[in-house]
């Protein structure tokens, strides 16, 4: 009988047509993911005049969705250690869709609202159950990189969401970008069918059969026989409450700081994304000039993404984190200082590297921190977290904004997350992730 560890065959395989389909797959997922998440704030002025509100309830529109998003990841995240990953990234992918394209058929703010909270249940849940998807099946050595260029599609799925507002807001009225949003439901039944389930799963169903059809595929050097039995390291394997291991063998500490990491950095994140254009525009910048440094900002995000996975799988994730937190902190206290344009534009672009490309990064980084058998948990516990701070941004700097400070202070105040994130990475002890790693065992066969 061979005793065959799952996990290591994956860490050991080379980049494959296996992998390929399954970030394009998952990459198309995040951007539908984007463009719900950044439709609304393409369409607000369209509703606001349509529906005759004024910005108090509009603010209220907008967090609903970052409410839902909140308990989303949360709850959708845990919840595929438990039912199967492919079945929760199927919900929330039907969530996101369906309840987005119900929000284009509201006539009210009340309705609107609600069919937005829906939408962001999917929206949130289906970040972690994406990333855990992806940290498990790749190749050990260009982990990093696959996951930051799977989640560069939530920058694609924001400009796409621009261009497409800017296509057909004029012409067909705001309900029509909400209502093409629900075109991805119709690939559920395709997700369902082609998509790998997570191997933690089928090792702890025992679903043999299952296993022997995808690990082939993952790494060729293996060949299935009758008598293989699958197993995960023994850390992996360990037992009880998937939340109480979050802060189990020496994980307490490390677990809240990447908790105050993804709070801090989502804070960063939804300031910009919320006030960006306006604090521009108090500036003295033309309204198209505000937009686009809203496309910059994205732009700079995919750069530092894909740029950060990169440095990340070859260096120290950790350091990488700490030194792009640094960057944010640098680059977003500048946009406050009068500089040529050329230069704006360039802050602005390293401003969305090092807060969108960060939280990209950081994702990456709970992925690999956390055990197999609780890696879905374990990030949708910190996005979950995280998205308070994102619904806190919006409120704090609106506040700042309406006591007519200076812009310098207002820039820095959005800066001020970057470095306490910072200090948090540094007390996270990412031996812990390599621990786990190093538990793992190469597949060998003993005497039946």
């Amino acid at each position: 009988m061979r005793h065959i560890d799952v996990q290591k065959l994956c860490d050991d395989a080379r980049f494959r047509k296996f992998h390929l389909l399954l970030l394009l797959w998952c990459a198309l997922i995040i951007i539908f993911d984007g463009y719900d998440l950044a439709v609304v704030g393409i369409a607000l002025p369209s509703i606001m005049s349509d529906m005759g509100i004024q910005p108090t309830s509009a603010g209220f529109m907008v967090s609903s969705a970052l409410l839902g998003m909140m308990l989303g990841a949360v709850f959708l995240g845990t919840i595929a250690d438990r039912i199967g990953r492919v079945p929760a990234i199927v919900i929330c992918l039907l969530l996101f869709s369906i309840f987005t394209a119900a929000a284009g058929l509201t006539r009210d703010p009340v309705t609107f609202g609600i069919a937005r909270f829906l939408a962001g249940l999917g929206i949130g849940g289906v970040m972690p159950n994406v990333v855990a998807q992806m940290t498990e099946y790749s190749p050990r050595r260009i982990r990093s990189t696959m996951v930051t260029l799977m989640f560069s599609g939530y920058s694609v799925g924001g400009m796409l969401a621009a261009l497409v507002g800017k296509a057909m807001i004029e012409r067909y009225g705001w309900q029509s970008v909400f209502i093409a949003a629900g075109a991805p439901a119709l690939l559920a039944p395709v997700i369902l069918k082609y998509m790998p389930e997570s191997l933690a799963f089928l090792v702890r169903n025992n679903r043999a059969d299952s296993l022997k059809n995808i690990l082939p595929r993952v790494n060729p050097a293996y060949v299935p026989q009758q008598a293989d039995n699958f197993s995960l390291s023994e850390r992996e394997a360990a037992s009880g409450s998937t939340i109480a291991r979050l802060f189990a063998d020496g994980r307490g500490l490390s677990t809240v700081m990447l908790w105050i990491a993804f709070f801090m950095c989502l804070f960063m994140v939804y300031a910009l994304s919320s006030w960006l254009t306006k604090l521009m525009a108090s500036a003295g910048h033309s309204l198209g000039s505000a937009l686009t440094f809203v496309l910059v900002l994205n732009f700079g995000a995919m750069i530092g993404a894909i740029g950060g996975g990169w440095l990340a799988d070859r260096f120290n994730i950790k350091y990488v984190l700490i030194a792009m937190y640094a960057l944010a902190a640098i680059s977003i206290s500048l946009l406050g200082v009068k500089v040529p344009a050329g230069v704006l534009f360039l802050l602005v672009g390293l401003a969305g590297a090092s807060t969108i490309g960060t939280q990209i990064v950081t994702y990456a980084f709970a992925g690999q921190f956390y055990p197999m058998a609780i890696r879905s948990t374990g990030i949708g516990w910190a996005s979950g977290i995280g998205r308070s701070g994102a619904i806190l941004a919006p409120i704090v700097i609106g506040f700042l904004v309406s006591r007519a400070l200076p812009l310098q202070q207002n820039f820095v105040a959005i800066a001020i997350p970057g470095v306490i994130a910072m200090l948090a990475v540094c007390l996270i002890d990412s031996r812990r992730s390599r621990r786990d790693a190093g538990a793992a065992v190469a597949p060998q066969a003993d005497p039946v």
